[in-house]
C-alpha cells in the first residue's frame, strides 16, 4: 500500500515559539487522523531540533535542501548524512523555488537524490511546469522530463530497485505555488497519472511510489484532490503554517487507503 502523506514545507518561516505551540497542537491531534496518513514538518533547518523536540511518534522531520556532498569545505551547506544525523526522515529536493531562484538543474537535483537515498532518507522530489509551458500544451512534456532526469541515477544503477521505496514525487505547478491558483482535481490527477507512467517506464515499482500535489493546497479544496486515485497527499506552503488549517488538511485524506 502507497503511503498517504500530508507534508507542511515551512520554507523560510517559523520561530522557536511557533515549532512547540504549531508542532505541539498537531501532536496532540495526531490520534484523530487515520492511521495511514503520515504527518511531516520540514521547517528551516536551523528549528529542525525545535520541531522534534515536538514531534512525538506519530510527525516526521524533514529538511528543506542538502547539498550533493558528503562532507567538505562547503560553508553554509548540510548534507544529507548530517540531516539523517540530527533526526530527520525527508529530505525536499527540486522545490522550483530552488530551481527558480538558486538555479538548481535537473542534473543537481540527480546528483542531491543520490545523495539522499544513498543515506537511508526519503526524497520528496519536486517537479512542475510554469504558466508559460502549461498554456503552450508542454505540461506532461516538462514534468516527464524532470521526473527523468532528476530520478536518471536510480533507473540506471544497479542494486538500486530497493531505493525506489525512498522516493515521493510532488507535483507542483509553478503557477500555482503562493498564487492562490489550485490546478482543479480532474487536471491534477492527469498529470499524476502521467507521471505515474513515466515512474513506469523507467523501471520503477509506480503503484508503490506515493505522489503528492502541492500548489495553494486549502482545508476546503484539499478532500476533492486527495480523493483522486493517484494523489496520495499533499505538500503543503502557506497552510502548513497554520495549526488548525494544517490539521484539517491531513484529516482530509480518505480513511483506511
Amino acid at each position: 500500500m502507497r503511503r498517504r502523506i500530508v507534508a507542511g514545507n515551512w520554507k523560510m518561516n517559523g520561530s522557536k515559539d511557533l515549532s512547540e505551540k504549531l508542532v505541539g497542537y498537531v501532536r496532540s491531534e495526531a490520534g484523530s487522523l487515520d492511521k495511514h496518513v503520515e504527518v511531516v514538518i520540514i521547517p528551516p533547518a536551523i528549528y529542525i531540533q525545535d520541531v522534534l523536540k515536538q514531534a512525538g511518534d506519530r510527525i516526521s522531520v524533514g529538511v528543506q535542501n542538502v547539498g550533493q556532498w558528503q562532507s567538505g569545505a562547503y560553508t553554509g551547506e548540510i548534507s544529507s548524512g548530517m540531516a539523517r544525523d540530527a533526526g530527520c526522515s525527508y529530505v525536499l529536493v527540486g522545490h522550483s523555488e530552488r530551481r527558480q531562484l538558486f538555479g538548481e538543474t535537473d542534473d543537481l537535483v540527480a546528483l542531491k537524490v543520490s545523495s539522499i537515498v544513498g543515506n537511508g532518507l526519503t526524497a520528496i522530489v519536486c517537479v512542475g511546469e510554469t504558466l508559460e509551458e502549461r498554456e503552450a500544451g508542454r505540461a506532461e512534456t516538462v514534468v516527464a522530463e524532470q521526473v527523468r532526469a532528476g530520478l536518471a541515477p536510480l533507473a540506471q544503477e544497479s542494486g538500486s530497485q530497493g531505493q525506489w521505496q525512498n522516493i515521493v514525487v510532488a507535483y507542483e505547478p509553478v503557477w500555482a505555488i503562493g498564487t492562490g491558483k489550485t490546478a482543479t482535481a480532474d487536471d491534477a490527477q492527469a498529470m499524476h497519472a502521467s507521471i505515474r507512467g513515466v515512474l513506469k517506464s523507467m523501471g520503477a515499482p509506480s503503484e508503490e511510489i506515493s505522489l503528492l500535489y502541492g500548489g495553494s493546497v486549502k482545508a476546503d479544496n484539499a478532500a476533492a484532490l486527495f480523493s483522486e486515485p493517484d494523489i496520495d497527499g499533499g505538500l503543503i506552503g502557506g497552510a502548513s503554517l497554520i495549526a488548525e488549517d494544517f490539521v484539517s488538511i491531513c484529516r482530509s485524506v480518505p480513511a483506511g487507503t
